[in-house]
């Protein structure tokens, strides 16, 4: 039983998780995350 519990834990974590992600793009969200996620990465090979 505790098998089926944790698969149904693991669906509904996927399904939200989706759910976030289509909001965020609705959202616009995803050229700000880009945009953060590159800055980030040049700090990091030291070219900010």
């Amino acid at each position: 039983m505790g098998n089926k519990r944790r698969k149904i834990v693991q669906i509904a974590g996927l399904i939200i998780a989706g759910i976030f992600i289509g909001y965020g793009k609705y959202r616009g969200e995803i050229g700000i995350v880009l945009n953060k996620a590159v800055n980030i990465c040049f700090e990091c090979i030291g070219l900010g």
